[in-house]
Formats: C-alpha cells, sequence, structure tokens
C-alpha cells in the first residue's frame, strides 16, 4: 500500500512481525482498514511500516493470529516533540533563539542617507524619524515605501525626488536634490532667431526690433527680433527678449499594433517563510502549492545586520502573486485614433504644452501584418524662436 499523506506529522513505527501465521495477520490487518506500508520479508517474519494512531489496534489481531510484534524504529513529528521533551532546556533554547531572531528580523537597525550634497544628512534623517524611520522601529509598523517617498519629497524642500528602500534591517533614503538654477545676468547681447522653418503667426518683442511681421515666412536660423538698435553709425547691441509663435509641419510614422496583451494581478497570493541560516533555508510557513495556472514570484530577504556587518541570519519571504492575462483586438479606426493620439501628445511634449495643433493630414496608410501603418502630417502653432549671442568684431 501507498504511504498515507502526513505521516510524518502524524508518526508512524516501524514493526518485526514474527509467529506462525504473519501472512494471516498481514491480510488481518488490511481487512480491519490499517493502513501498512513497506511491507517487506525480514529474517523469520515480516517488516512493515504503521501509523501511530492505529498501533494499538493490533492487539485483538496479534491475538487472533498468535503473532508477536516488536517496534524497530520510531519517527515522525510526536517522536521528536518526545525527545525535544526530555530537553526541555535544550528545546526552550531553540525556541527562545526563533522567537529573538524574528523579533530581529522585524526590527529597523540601520538608517542611511545617499545622495544629498547641499542638505544635511542631520536633517534628512530628522524628517525621517518624523515619518517613522529610525533605528529599533519595527519594520510593521512603517508606511509603505511609496507613501514615505512622497511625504518625505513634500516636507523636505529642495528636493526633487526621494526614494526609500528597505533590505532586510537596513533603510535608504535615496535623495535627489532639486537643480537651483544660476543666477547670473545676461552680460552678452544676442538676437532671436528662428529654430526651424516657419510661418509667423504672433511676435512681441519686449526688448529689441522685431524684423519679420505676421505670416512673414522665415527660414531656420533668420533672425526674428534684432538685438541691433540704430543705423549703422550709430548702433547700440541689446539684450533681445520676447516670444514669437509660428506654425510649423511635422511628419510622423505612426505603427499601431492592432492587437495586444496585457497583464494583470488579480489579488491572490500565497506566502512562503523560510528561516536562512547561511546558504540553507528552511520553511517555516506556507506549505502547499498555490494551484495558480499563472504567477509571478517575488522575493524579500531580511537578513540581520550590525553597522556595517552583514550576518548570515535572516528571514525569506516569498510572495506568489497570480497573474491573469488579457488580450484586446482594435479595429482599424480605433489604431488610428490610438495612434494619432500618442503623436499629439508627443508634440506637446517636445515643443511645449502651449502648443497648438492647427491641423492634420493622414498622407499614408496600411494595414500589414496585424498592425496599422500611418504616415500623418501635423500642422502646429508653437514658439520659434531661440538665442543667438551677438559677436561683436
Amino acid at each position: 500500500m501507498k504511504e498515507p499523506p502526513l505521516s510524518s506529522l502524524r508518526g508512524f513505527v516501524t514493526l518485526h512481525v514474527t509467529g506462525p501465521a504473519v501472512e494471516k495477520f498481514i491480510n488481518a490487518v488490511t481487512e480491519a482498514g490499517i493502513v501498512i506500508w513497506e511491507v517487506k520479508p525480514a529474517g523469520n517474519g515480516a517488516s512493515l511500516n504503521l501509523l501511530l494512531d492505529d498501533f494499538f489496534s493490533l492487539r485483538p489481531l496479534l491475538k487472533k493470529t498468535g503473532c508477536r510484534v516488536h517496534v524497530t524504529a520510531r519517527s515522525g513529528l510526536p517522536f521528536r516533540l518526545a525527545r525535544l521533551w526530555r530537553r526541555k532546556l535544550f528545546a526552550g533554547g531553540i525556541l527562545l533563539f526563533g522567537v529573538m531572531l524574528l523579533l530581529f528580523c522585524s526590527m529597523v537597525w540601520t538608517v542611511r542617507i545617499e545622495g544629498n550634497q547641499r542638505i544635511a544628512s542631520d536633517d534628512l534623517l530628522a524628517a525621517a524619524r518624523q515619518e517613522g524611520i529610525y533605528p529599533f522601529q519595527w519594520i510593521w509598523r512603517m508606511d509603505e515605501p511609496d507613501k514615505l517617498s512622497k511625504r518625505l519629497t513634500s516636507r523636505i524642500p529642495g528636493l526633487s525626488w526621494v526614494g526609500v528602500e528597505r533590505t532586510g534591517t537596513s533603510i535608504t533614503i535615496q535623495v535627489v536634490e532639486a537643480d537651483q538654477p544660476e543666477k547670473r545676468p545676461l552680460l552678452s547681447q544676442r538676437h532671436l532667431v528662428s529654430r526651424t522653418d516657419a510661418v509667423v503667426t504672433g511676435i512681441y518683442a519686449e526688448q529689441g526690433r522685431p524684423v519679420v511681421g505676421i505670416n512673414s515666412r522665415v527660414k531656420k536660423g533668420q533672425i526674428l527680433i534684432s538685438g541691433a538698435l540704430g543705423d549703422e553709425e550709430n548702433i547700440e547691441y541689446v539684450v533681445a527678449k520676447g516670444e514669437v509663435k509660428g506654425l510649423v509641419w511635422h511628419e510622423y510614422n505612426i505603427e499601431v499594433p492592432l492587437k495586444t496583451t496585457s497583464s494583470s494581478y488579480t489579488g491572490e497570493r500565497k506566502d512562503r517563510t523560510y528561516l536562512v541560516i547561511g546558504d540553507w533555508a528552511v520553511q517555516l510557513w506556507g506549505y502547499g502549492k498555490s494551484g495558480f495556472s499563472k504567477s509571478r514570484t517575488l522575493t524579500e530577504n531580511n537578513m540581520l545586520s550590525w553597522r556595517s556587518l552583514q550576518l548570515p541570519l535572516g528571514v525569506m519571504t516569498e510572495k506568489e502573486l497570480e497573474i491573469s492575462y488579457a488580450s484586446s483586438v482594435k479595429t482599424e479606426e480605433e489604431a488610428r485614433e490610438e495612434g494619432i493620439a500618442r503623436a499629439k501628445s508627443d508634440i506637446l511634449a517636445r515643443y511645449g504644452t502651449d502648443s497648438t495643433i492647427k491641423s492634420q493630414k493622414i498622407l499614408h496608410e496600411k494595414k500589414d501584418n496585424g498592425k496599422v501603418y500611418m504616415k500623418v502630417l501635423f500642422e502646429v502653432e508653437e514658439r520659434i524662436a531661440e538665442e543667438l549671442p551677438i559677436v561683436n568684431n
């Protein structure tokens, strides 16, 4: 017969059966519904394995068949616990070690600051303490790293980004300081010239002399607002300032697939916890299979450390997250609209959100290999002025 499930947890014994009717005894055990396995001849009798719960059910069968049994081995959790109970101090020490290890792994030991140059580390540590990030803090009492990052960014002026990362019992706060523009006077004179071919739609000269008018067609590099005032005999150079807008044409090659597949988490997950000692990992909780058809596993190591010393003790957690995949099919019209919307977003990102798309024209369109290909011409009103320093000979 097959070994019953969880036999190691329930406990089992190995018996040596002797007597005049060993085969009759084995048949009687089977008929009584008692599970035995690894039945094999041994000397003048037979050897078999039996669950601990069924051991005392053999007495009437032994009397009936005239056989005798001798326990040759005891295996499983109940016998191990009994041996540990006889060594209470040793068992208590192991339990205390495990509890202390879990407590140490659940506590923040070090907090490091990286990436700061102008802002003092003490100021950053003080702000982090106000958000609950400090040594000897319980990890489970801290908020999620993304929430802590947002609050630290808003709390500390002069930062453009803050990242909070936990590695074991250490917290690393990475900061990116905001760029401070150099405050310097404009010492050199300049013209404002066109950065591209365009048709001027609006011009405002705060300082300098406009040399083109509305509806003028200009070439790349042509002067729009001159920094030279006066005539040839009496000329003065200034810093040209102002704003010039014009119509510019941008051609985009767009490619959009008709079928897309996306993945998302369902919210179901299974956690497994391991005790890590050096290169060994012993599973503590989370036995059994998840039953997920498709999943992704994230591993988190919480190793003990003291200052710069990394200890070979800790807890490893595996989070198996269930994933579902969904496929969507677009029509040609939907693909066309998506591609044009992406191109418009790119135009606004490149040339400023104050740019205005006046018109669009599809020059060429085809469908091939499950994708829609387009060539689109956009007419955009945008800023066209850029600086050109004046060099005096």
